[in-house]
């Protein structure tokens, strides 16, 4: 089972080609998808070079800065893997971690695995109002979806790859994670959560998410649990 692996870049020059590095050090059969979301920094050079060296299969590019949402679904029209994860080009998620999240999807047990940072995996200690903004974001999620998560906004979601490009995608930026586990929800997706490794950034390091993204994440939640599109799009 081939695991196609999306990498969104934006200006992550100093990181990007170390994250390519540990992946292909994965005992699984992978295919990286890179897309880089106009990074200024560097980054597109250092992509190329990784994609004409065949380190990346596959480079896709941005005119202009589309956000995350925008380069995970550029990315998933891409694939060619059964299942598909991100993998966030900073460093924080090890990609060693991904066989043990295979495994229930391999087992035929679950269609999506959410790595969660916060059931006891070895992690950097950092910065504890974001742990708390994240546990409330998971909770306030849960309230809409009736999940049991411990942590929505995990950068590791595989899902399979024949639901994900059913699952009606729309976010452009930080809201994908919302719209995500929504859309999985509402799909009655069979998901299954396990503990990772996280080495959390500080934003001296390049860290991107602010307290403006947790306030922007409490409107995606709403939007996207109480006003889903129409059409089925379950598990087959």
């Amino acid at each position: 089972m081939k695991l196609s692996i999306l990498v969104p870049v934006y200006n992550e020059a100093a990181t990007i080609e170390q994250v390519v590095q540990r992946v292909r050090t994965v005992p699984l059969q992978v295919e990286i998808i890179a897309i880089d979301d106009a990074s200024s920094d560097g980054s597109g050079a250092v992509l190329e070079r990784l994609h004409q060296s065949r380190q990346i299969d596959h480079l896709e590019r941005h005119p202009v800065n589309r956000g995350k949402g925008a380069a995970i679904r550029a990315g998933i029209a891409r694939a060619t893997g059964d299942v598909i994860v991100i993998q966030d080009a900073d460093l924080e998620y090890d990609p060693a971690d991904l066989p043990g999240l295979m495994k229930p999807i391999l087992d035929g047990k679950a269609d999506a695995v959410f790595g969660s940072r916060f059931q006891g995996g070895p992690h950097r200690v950092l910065y504890f109002w974001h742990s708390v903004g994240n546990r409330v974001l998971t909770l306030l999620s849960n309230m809409f979806t009736n999940l049991n998560l411990t942590d929505m906004e995990t950068c590791y979601k595989l899902v399979r790859k024949d639901l994900m490009t059913r699952l009606p995608l729309t976010a452009n930026r930080f809201g994908f994670e919302v719209e995500i586990t929504a859309r999985l929800a509402q799909a009655g997706a069979r998901i299954w959560e396990q503990p990772i490794s996280y080495s959390g950034r500080t934003y001296a390091e390049g860290k991107k998410i602010t307290w403006r993204d947790g306030f922007a994440a409490l409107f995606h939640i709403l939007r996207y649990n109480l006003f889903p599109p129409a059409g089925d799009w379950r598990p087959r």
